[in-house]
């Protein structure tokens, strides 16, 4: 509604200064030249603070004992307007954030490395999604403004991107940015309870239950590897043979967890690196039961840190989706469980 007025408004005052004789079309296409100025400007004052951020972060950990090869960093992507049934998703970033310094824990991982050392965890916050939108940017641009942002993250070495998400939909233009910048498709572990792969969900080209088509079809990863699934059907399947996808579904996990628990990615000819996308309902929800679309039957969180943590590979970005506040419990478990993951994922991913 808000984005309507704006247009009409625009319309207005474009209308009291045409000169006589104007028609309704030049009008129109003036309005289109202001909006997509204006949008313009907006997006590069945000890359350009990013930019700046991540400078600092940079700087931060090359400083310190040597550096840092690999440093985890945060970028929070709060975009769950292509969820198929809640937005929740939205307001993700800023309570796991919140979450991950729970005074509850301590800042160390699993691993023994300490989150507060710079060299091994950096955040630098997360971009203007919805500001965005409200200025009624395109959905090709706020994906390609997604890309842009990582790939930002990405220039200041020793940063790699670890995103919260919003909904699964941001894991494409993710896995895009890191696979041209780093001139090659990457390998993907992907968590989920669904195989998220198909075509054109409710005609919707950057659906969330569609990432893992688009990234197949750019040839953005080789190799795809999915863990708990538990709800596909015959046109899932289909995309899954389509696409040559190596999919574990959970009625047979028992007899693959000592494959998946020594898993090596990575190491084909031409792959420059590992991505590994956890969707918070790939966990069983009675350990995660604040998330859009519940499925029994799922992973434990130990099954999933067990996976993570016996992983071969140099892991070169990772993200953290579909955890939805709004649904979560009174004592916000669901946000500490996916701060848990956001943790452990950095702690492997840094070095």
């Amino acid at each position: 509604m808000l984005n309507v007025l704006f247009v009409l408004l625009l319309l207005k005052m474009i209308s009291s200064i045409a000169p006589l004789g104007s028609s309704f079309a030049q009008a129109q296409e003036r309005v289109t030249k202001l909006t997509e100025s204006g949008q313009d400007e907006v997006i590069n004052a945000s890359l350009k603070f990013l930019k700046e951020k991540a400078k600092l972060k940079a700087k931060t950990a090359n400083g310190i004992l040597g550096g840092a090869i690999a440093t985890s960093t945060i970028l929070g992507v709060p975009l769950g307007h292509n969820g198929s049934y809640h937005e929740g998703p939205t307001f993700a970033p800023p309570l796991v954030r919140e979450a991950i310094w729970n005074a509850s824990t301590n800042s160390t991982t699993e691993e023994g490395k300490n989150l507060v050392d710079p060299r091994v965890f950096a955040d630098v916050g997360d971009i203007p999604i919805q500001d965005l939108r409200n200025l009624g940017i395109s959905e090709d641009r706020l994906m390609n403004f997604v890309s842009d942002s990582v790939k930002i993250v990405m220039d200041h070495a020793p940063l790699r991107p670890l995103i919260v998400g919003g909904d699964h939909s941001i894991t494409f233009p993710v896995v895009r940015a890191i696979s041209e910048k780093l001139g090659g498709p990457v390998d993907i572990l992907h968590f989920d309870a669904h195989p998220d792969i198909y075509e054109n969900f409710d005609n919707n080209y950057y659906s969330h239950a569609s990432p893992f088509a688009r990234i197949m079809e750019g040839k953005y990863a080789k190799r795809l590897v999915q863990v708990g699934i538990r709800s596909i059907n015959d046109a899932g399947r289909q995309q899954i043979e389509k696409y040559g996808v190596e999919t574990h579904e959970m009625r047979n996990f028992a007899k693959d967890r000592d494959y998946l628990e020594n898993l090596t990615l990575g190491t084909g000819e031409g792959v420059k690196g590992v991505y590994v996308s956890i969707d918070v309902d790939s966990l069983d929800p009675g350990f995660a039961p604040g998330v859009s679309h519940i499925e029994s039957g799922g992973l434990s969180f130990r099954d999933i840190l067990n996976i993570l943590q016996n992983l071969k590979g140099n892991i070169v970005g990772g993200d953290v989706v579909e955890f939805n506040p709004i649904l979560d419990v009174s004592n916000r478990m669901t946000s500490l469980v996916a701060a848990k993951l956001v943790r452990e994922l950095a702690a492997k991913m840094s070095k």
